[in-house]
C-alpha cells in the first residue's frame, strides 16, 4: 500500500508540474481518479478502458507513460501545439487511448458498443469506463445502462466518480440506486483505497457492474479537495510549491 501511495503521488507530481507548464488542465479531477486508474492498470491486464469524463485526461495520461504507452516527457508538452496530448484524450494520436472523449455522455454507449462486440466474437475481455457523476445529467447514461442491462453485459463494469462536485447543480440522491433501477448490479466503495478498487473491478456477476466510486475531487491536495475554484485553474508559482511539497 505504501508503493502505491508513493507511485500515485509522483503521478500526482508530474500531473501538477505538466499542468503548470501548460497553464492549462483540470487537476483537480485527474487527482479524483488517478486512484482507480493506476489500480486498473497495475493489477489487471485482461481489460479495455474508456475514460468516459475525458476532461480528467491528465490521470490517464501520467499512468499511461508510467506503464510505457509513451515516456514520461510527453507528459510535460501537454497542450502544446506540437503535443499529442490534448486537453482530451484523443485515440488518434496517443498509445494505449481507445475512444476519444470529452463532450460528456459519449463514453458510455462507446463502452456498451465494445462490451457487445466482444461478447459477439467470443473475446474475454472486459470493458471499464469511468464516468462522472456531473456526466450522469446526460441521458446516453442511462439509456446506455438499458441496453446494457436487455444485453446481460456482464463484461462491463461502469465506475462512477462520485466526487459530489454536481452536487451544486443537480441533486443525484441515492445514485447507487438509481443504477440499479436501470439494471446494473451496483456497489459503492472508496476511490481511494487500492483494495475496495480492486475488489470491485474484479467482481464479477451475471449483470453490468456499475461501482460507485466515493471520491475527493482535489484529493491529497490542501488548495483543491472539494474547491470547486480548481476545477480548471493551474497553480501559480507558489501554489505549485505548496502542492509539490504536500505531494513529496
Amino acid at each position: 500500500m505504501t508503493d502505491s501511495t508513493d507511485n500515485i503521488n509522483r503521478l500526482k507530481r508530474e500531473i501538477v508540474k505538466a499542468s503548470w507548464m501548460a497553464k492549462e488542465g483540470h487537476i483537480a479531477s485527474a487527482f479524483s481518479v488517478i486512484d482507480i486508474i493506476y489500480c486498473l492498470y497495475n493489477n489487471l491486464d485482461n481489460f479495455k478502458f474508456i475514460l468516459s469524463k475525458g476532461h480528467a485526461s491528465l490521470a490517464l495520461y501520467a499512468v499511461l507513460a508510467d506503464r510505457g504507452f509513451f515516456d514520461v516527457s510527453e507528459m510535460f508538452k501537454f497542450c502544446q501545439i506540437d503535443s499529442m496530448l490534448g486537453g482530451h484524450p484523443d485515440a488518434t494520436k496517443i498509445p494505449g487511448v481507445l475512444a476519444s472523449t470529452g463532450s460528456l455522455g459519449h463514453g458510455m454507449p462507446m463502452a456498451v458498443g465494445m462490451a457487445m462486440g466482444l461478447k459477439i466474437l467470443k473475446n474475454t475481455h472486459r470493458v471499464c469506463v469511468l464516468v462522472g457523476d456531473g456526466e450522469s445529467n446526460e441521458g446516453t447514461i442511462w439509456e446506455s445502462c438499458l441496453i446494457a442491462a436487455t444485453h446481460k453485459l456482464d463484461n462491463l463494469s461502469v465506475i462512477v466518480d462520485y466526487n459530489h462536485s454536481n452536487d451544486r447543480a443537480i441533486s443525484l440522491d441515492n445514485i447507487e440506486e438509481k443504477f440499479r433501477a436501470f439494471g446494473m448490479d451496483t456497489m459503492t466503495i472508496d476511490g481511494h483505497n487500492q483494495e475496495d478498487i480492486l475488489g470491485a473491478l474484479t467482481y464479477h456477476s451475471t449483470k453490468p457492474v456499475c461501482i460507485i466510486a466515493n471520491t475527493i475531487k482535489g484529493k491529497g491536495c490542501s488548495l483543491m479537495e472539494n474547491n470547486p475554484a480548481w476545477h480548471r485553474k493551474h497553480p501559480s508559482n507558489e501554489e505549485l510549491d505548496i502542492i509539490m511539497s504536500e505531494l513529496s
